[in-house]
């Protein structure tokens, strides 16, 4: 199989929440396997921070923060990537948060704002991007699911069910978009050290709990997930569509360890 198939040259690819942990990650990882990337946040100065690592990849990129609680400041984010390069090829989903605590306690403001930006977020985005794919009848979408998505995490419900949201979400775009040359993946990562979770992991003994449940028996490092997204976002996933990559060290797979 040629090499070929995996680059990204001539693509233009936009990562949502794409300036921190697995996001940015991602957006460098297809900046280096070809692809022109916009990576968007909240945080102007993050993007702009990432905006001059892409640049430095000699790749077009852009500079635009997004909110994904806001609707028009997403469609403002495609409206100059689209006028700036021509199209988007290239949809990342990763802009999430959340919050520990007790699901009997959890308040419905904290429960529907994990909601909105994990699940609805994605939603929005998909739908404002996805259209322009369909129309020139080129796309693919990866959002990022979970452990979460699978397996409940303790004191998490809001998060792991806005995760469950996203895979079902993916499943259902999948096969709407594909007759329109869209495809629609998830990526499931596992334990990734990230500022949204060290404060749960570190020293912890639930980090203890999930190292030892890591076949691997280590937690993974952001840049391990960049494999599965540019196979995702190139051709080598022409007909990949539908599924859910979870990218764990074999917790999934795990039962007992010792």
């Amino acid at each position: 199989m040629d090499n070929h198939i995996f680059h990204l040259r001539g693509k233009t690819a936009v990562v949502v929440g794409g300036t921190s942990g697995i996001g940015r990650a991602i957006a460098i990882g297809l900046a280096t396997a070809g692809a022109d990337v916009v990576a968007a946040s909240r945080r102007i100065g993050e993007v702009e921070q990432t905006d001059t690592e892409i640049a430095a990849l000699c790749r077009r990129t852009l500079a635009i923060p997004v909110d994904v609680l806001d609707r028009q400041s997403l469609e403002r984010l495609h409206d100059r990537v689209l006028q700036s390069f021509g199209r988007i090829d290239i949809l990342v989903n990763s802009a999430g948060v959340t919050q520990r605590t007790p699901t009997l306690e959890c308040a419905e403001d904290e429960w529907n704002r994990i909601m909105e930006t994990n699940l609805t977020g994605t939603l929005r985005a998909c739908q404002i991007f996805g259209k322009t794919m369909v129309a020139q009848r080129y796309g693919r979408i990866i959002n990022i699911a979970s452990l979460g998505t699978y397996v409940a995490f303790y004191e998490v419900a809001a998060y792991c069910a806005s995760k469950a949201g996203v895979a079902s979400l993916t499943k259902s775009l999948a096969v709407e978009l594909a007759p329109h040359g869209v495809c629609v993946n998830a990526i499931a990562p596992g334990i990734f050290p990230t500022a949204l979770n060290e404060a749960l992991l570190d020293g912890t003994e639930r980090g203890k709990e999930l190292h030892m449940r890591i076949p691997i028996r280590r937690f993974g490092k952001t840049d391990e997930l960049v494999g599965a997204a540019v196979f995702l976002a190139s051709e080598a996933a022409s007909y990949v569509n539908g599924q859910i990559l979870s990218v764990d060290g074999g917790y999934l797979a795990s039962g007992v360890n010792q």
